[in-house]
């Protein structure tokens, strides 16, 4: 697939049916992040994954399982640094997937950066309850060196982030804000997700 403007609204889900309630609701960049499973469960909801994105045009973005996106041809993946180790990026490449790359330190950043990257994630920005992570809270100071950094490559701010902290983020130069516990945990992810849509709009 071409390479597309990312939009600035960009959800975790860690199960297909996150995808078919949300992305029905005008979700346009979703990435669907499994653990724990089996292969014929990942098989089986990565391949849900890709005809639900295909049907409502959002794009999506696959965590870690790089064989089973060139295999069932999603355009997108993202590894985070441990991924790295392990992936082929050579075979990645010429199965024409894009890849972003989560990175939390300036030496993270380095070895993202020498592989070309399509976008840049860069957390937590703020302290997240989601897993326990050894780096201390980024903050907006960070994010604004960071795009300056990587220029016009995509930067996706991640970690703690709420509605009221999304347009802070955005404007200190992240060009997409990603969330997770903020809608799964939410009482009416529905309507969290419709706010998320709104109040990213005018970055669109």
């Amino acid at each position: 697939m071409s390479k597309r403007k990312l939009d600035p609204f960009y959800p975790i889900f860690d199960n297909v049916q996150w995808l078919e309630r949300m992305v029905p609701l005008g979700v346009k960049l979703v990435q669907l992040r499994i653990k724990d499973e089996s292969e014929e469960s990942l098989r089986a909801q990565i391949s849900a994954a890709i005809e639900i994105s295909n049907r409502y045009h959002c794009q999506l973005i696959v965590n870690d399982y790089w064989e089973l996106a060139i295999e069932l041809g999603s355009d997108y993946i993202h590894l985070g640094q441990e991924d790295l180790d392990g992936a082929d990026m050579a075979a990645i490449r010429k199965a024409n997937i894009q890849v972003g790359v989560s990175t939390h330190s300036d030496e993270e950043l380095e070895r993202a950066m020498a592989l070309s990257p399509d976008y840049v994630a860069l957390g937590p920005v703020y302290p997240t309850i989601l897993k326990k992570m050894p780096w201390q809270p980024q903050g907006l100071e960070k994010v604004s060196r960071w795009k300056k950094t990587i220029g016009e490559i995509p930067l996706v701010g991640i970690g703690g982030l709420s509605l009221d902290r999304a347009s802070g983020v955005l404007d200190a130069g992240a060009d997409i804000v990603s969330v997770v516990t903020d809608i799964t945990l939410n009482d009416n992810p529905e309507s969290q997700v419709k706010q998320w849509i709104t109040t990213t709009a005018p970055y669109r």
